[in-house]
């Protein structure tokens, strides 16, 4: 369907009287799958869902999302205004195909709303998905650009994965990070790749030099003692490492075994690595990353957000659980700027959101003081920020 015939309809179908056929009641009990829901509402909701890596490699982020949605779902429930939600999660291991059988789930629910996938490549998976079935999607954390091309109904609330790789560069160069960088990243990985291409085109314009490139698989990413060996011989004093936290935690563990010791610059999927079991913590001190939050922050709204998300859950936030608590809060926003209420379709709510998200603004957890907004391609506008651990903490650079 054209933006434009949606835009229109949404507008005819926001003025009448708005019968549901995709609503659901609160009561509506979520089905027991490992991903139940702890935010059901007390009255009329809008229904929520979302696939996500509960087990698996991924599940230090997909739990974060999980959690921090069900959190502002709490929030805004115990509000008791008119927009009330239902969050419910089903389990994709982070795989493409158990994605779509978690999608197909979450239609069985009832869902109206999505928060798409919380990593790249399932996303991709069921963004067709969304778009036959007329389901808007808001996704926290799947940055791929994939997701939000060739259709309409999907948005992102994360950078994209080029834009990483371009204020990367940016903020390498500009703060004279290093003058020589290798750089290893995962060939099998569409969040890796995507990094990587827009980071070595934008090096070249800042006049980086990129001494070397080395790549891993999946199947590959236990070992890392011929790409650090490449690195360390091509005298690379900065080590760029567009990949998620699991394998970054074996490459500082290699790397420090060798006695090989360059500055390490990585991007939000590595968001975690003070979290991954058996890994020694004292490794990452120095590393250097884009994020669009900090949980060290002051201002008023991170620190509660951060203090209850402690009480309930025992750890601290990662900005996967700030996108998606970010996610919810502009659910509320735009569904409130819409007229929007919980017994319209989830077709009627797709032309709704597709014609609100891009008149908006958002002031959430991440970005900056700017406020947070969409394109009508559903490509988000924030800025990220630079961090670098020490002491164990995400702690800002600029």
């Amino acid at each position: 369907m054209k933006r434009s015939l949606s835009m229109l309809l949404a507008g005819v179908m926001l003025v009448g009287t708005l019968a549901g056929c995709g609503g659901g009641a609160s009561d509506d009990a979520a089905t027991d799958n490992g991903g139940a829901d702890e935010s059901t509402a007390t009255g009329t909701a809008f229904k929520i869902g979302g696939t996500s890596p509960l087990t698996g490699n991924a599940a230090i982020y997909g739990n974060a999302v999980k959690n921090a949605a069900e959190l502002a779902a709490e929030e805004i429930n115990a509000e008791g205004g008119d927009i009330q939600f239902e969050v419910h999660f089903e389990d994709d291991q982070g795989q493409a195909d158990l994605a779509t059988n978690a999608y197909a789930a979450l239609k069985d629910w009832g869902m109206q709303l999505s928060l798409g996938a919380v990593t790249s490549k399932p996303g991709e998976a069921i963004a067709p998905l969304h778009e036959e079935d007329h389901i808007f999607a808001l996704t926290p954390s799947a940055s791929s650009e994939a997701n939000i091309k060739d259709n309409d109904v999907v948005f992102q609330m994360c950078f994209t994965d080029p834009n990483q790789g371009l204020a990367a560069a940016d903020y390498i160069a500009d703060q004279k990070l290093g003058t020589k960088i290798g750089i290893i990243y995962q060939s099998d990985e569409v969040y890796s790749v995507g990094i990587r291409d827009r980071f070595v085109e934008e090096a070249g314009v800042k006049g980086l030099e990129i001494v070397t490139e080395e790549t891993f698989t999946t199947d590959t990413q236990n070992d890392f003692s011929v790409q650090l060996n490449a690195c360390k011989a091509a005298g690379a004093d900065l080590l760029f490492l567009p990949i998620y936290y699991t394998p970054a935690s074996l490459i500082l563990t290699q790397a420090n075994q060798m006695g090989y010791a360059p500055k390490v610059f990585g991007v939000d999927g590595m968001d975690g690595i003070l979290a991954v079991e058996n890994f020694d913590t004292s490794l990452a001190e120095g590393v250097m990353l884009l994020t669009p939050f900090n949980a060290d922050a002051t201002d008023e709204a991170t620190v509660n957000f951060v203090t209850k998300y402690k009480e309930k859950y025992g750890e601290t936030p990662n900005q996967f659980a700030a996108d998606a608590y970010d996610c919810i809060y502009a659910y509320k926003q735009a569904l409130e700027e819409a007229g929007c209420t919980p017994d319209m379709s989830a077709s009627e709510l797709c032309d709704a959101m597709m014609e609100t998200f891009p008149t908006i603004t958002f002031t959430g957890l991440t970005g900056d003081g700017a406020g947070i907004t969409w394109d009508e391609n559903g490509a988000v506008s924030k800025s990220p920020k630079g961090m670098v651990i020490e002491n164990g903490a995400y702690v800002g650079m600029d």
